[in-house]
């Protein structure tokens, strides 16, 4: 029974720390996006700005799920893990942004909060997902 109260409750921190992550995830892309990325997707119902950070959101999640999945027996040991992982995924998700904006004509932010849909937006989906992938491979 020990096991199981164990389990769950790892679980549950586990969870949390995901979740407090993808917060961190959120306001980071809201930090470096014109607006407010609430109001953007959830009132005004833009495509471009939920696209940049519903891969964002994947991204993140790779990255502590794949943490989670190689993290040591002791729980404290693997939550630290999973926390550094996830914030250093963060903070390359975030400079990944900036040097595609640095690399391309025009301002990614802009565009994606504009009032047409851009293709441009892709390619950061593409960046996102590709970063998080890249640091959830090397975790392992």
């Amino acid at each position: 029974m020990t096991d199981l109260v164990s389990g769950l409750l790892s679980t549950v921190a586990f969870a949390a720390l995901g979740l407090v992550l993808l917060v961190i995830g959120f306001y980071v892309i809201d930090l470096l996006t014109p607006g407010k990325l609430g109001q953007l997707i959830f009132v005004e119902h833009r495509r471009d700005p939920a696209l940049l950070l519903g891969s964002s959101v994947l991204a993140i999640a790779t990255i502590v799920a794949t943490s989670i999945y190689t993290a040591e027996e002791d729980t404290l040991v693997g939550l630290l893990a999973t926390a550094a992982y996830g914030l250093i995924g963060i903070a390359l998700l975030a400079i990944a942004f900036v040097i595609l904006d640095l690399l391309t004509p025009g301002r990614l932010g802009e565009l994606m909060t504009d009032q047409k849909d851009d293709p441009a937006i892709w390619v950061a989906v593409a960046v996102q997902l590709s970063v998080g992938v890249i640091v959830a491979a090397s975790i392992t």
